[in-house]
């Protein structure tokens, strides 16, 4: 068997499945990508059995066939060729393979394409169309939130509830939480399952940045996301997801808005006095101000800041964990927000004054309780 291709489109796909690929993997020969040729069309495809990557490439290839690549020395070799177009020629009965380029030749061990493991494929699944930036959108804003607590594991992905034309997706550490919805998805089915952080990440890194539309389909085990010519597929979380509902307070009758690089600025400074266990600052907040303090009782440190704000409500104090406002902060996007709030005890509520047309944030932080 043997193709020609170009190296830096080979290097721009490689790059691109060789996320799903494991630095120990279960397997051997999961340490290869597995390449298919039909027609003219390479197929490419990598996976740890958690996630997979599929993507194709227009080729020049005398026959059908296919083969496991090893992954490491490939991807190196093409990064170290300047743009040329590059011949494979694969042995059929050893899958020795020899890469030809206008410098020389270099020789790599394949493995037999059959071994590799089978890569999973819709069965009855429910299908949705969304955009590639909401859903870039999604991701961006939901993915900090999750936990790195395997003993919950449930809490370890990004929750999707897909109800007709809205898609939710919602991320919790039991600290901080984060719900943010799309309405711009087109689809007949209500469902939810939990997708695994990692492969958001490499989902993130495919996505294209362009209004593309991403299909997405989903069965019992997995989801699949289509768009272009990449499809990846992810073993989804077998758990059930906690009732996020539960913990967003309703009734909140003080409201606070405030310029939120001013608010984020701030806590950034104040937070270097704090105990640095519970990165503690307290919010006292009255009519149009606003002080923001820390102090570290073991080592005497304390520091105070006033800040100019509209607020509405009863007089409060009450403390968070300053890490997770300025992280919260930063995902945010528009000048103010407004912290919606109702005792000391009960969680605050953070949303953008001005939603994105079709889309809806809310963000809600744990206080960390005021010491008497």
């Amino acid at each position: 068997m043997k193709f020609s291709v170009s190296s830096s489109d080979l290097q721009k796909k490689l790059t691109l499945a060789g996320g799903a690929i494991s630095s120990n993997p279960v397997l051997p020969i999961m340490e290869n990508f597995l390449f298919t040729i039909e027609g003219s069309q390479l197929t490419i495809a990598a996976t740890d059995l958690e996630s997979t990557v599929i993507t194709t490439l227009e080729i020049n290839a005398d026959r059908n066939g296919t083969v496991a690549v090893p992954a490491k020395i490939l991807i190196d070799t093409l990064k170290a060729l300047p743009q040329q177009p590059i011949t494979f020629t694969v042995n059929d009965d050893t899958f020795a393979i020899e890469i030809t380029s206008a410098y020389g030749k270099y020789k790599l061990a394949g493995e037999n394409g059959d071994d590799y493991p089978d890569l999973p494929q819709p069965s009855d699944a429910d299908e949705v169309s969304v955009s590639a930036l909401s859903l870039q959108e999604g991701i961006n804003k939901t993915l900090f939130a999750t936990s790195t607590d395997e003993l919950r594991p449930a809490m370890t992905g990004v929750f999707f509830q897909v109800d007709f034309s809205k898609l939710v997706m919602v991320a919790t550490d039991a600290h901080k939480l984060v719900k943010f919805s799309v309405s711009d998805i087109t689809g007949e089915v209500t469902s939810s399952f939990i997708v695994p952080k990692k492969s958001l990440n490499l989902l993130k890194g495919a996505l294209p940045s362009t209004d593309a539309q991403v299909t997405l389909a989903f069965d019992k085990s997995n989801a699949f996301f289509s768009f272009g010519d990449t499809k990846m597929a992810c073993r989804l979380i077998d758990a059930r997801y906690p009732d996020y509902n539960a913990v967003i307070p309703v009734d909140n009758p003080n409201e606070l808005l405030i310029s939120r690089t001013d608010l984020q600025q701030s806590l950034k400074r104040i937070v270097i006095y704090a105990n640095k266990t519970t990165n503690q600052v307290i919010l006292s907040i009255a009519d149009g101000s606003l002080t923001v303090s820390a102090q570290d009782l073991d080592f005497s440190n304390e520091a105070t800041e006033q800040l100019a704000c509209s607020y509405n409500g009863e007089p409060l104090t009450i403390g968070f964990n300053a890490k997770f406002l300025v992280e919260m902060l930063g995902i945010l996007e528009g000048e103010e927000i407004r912290l919606e709030m109702s005792t000391a005890t009960r969680a605050g509520i953070l949303l953008p004054t001005e939603q994105v047309a079709g889309q809806e944030i809310m963000m809600l932080v744990m206080p960390v309780m005021l010491s008497n």
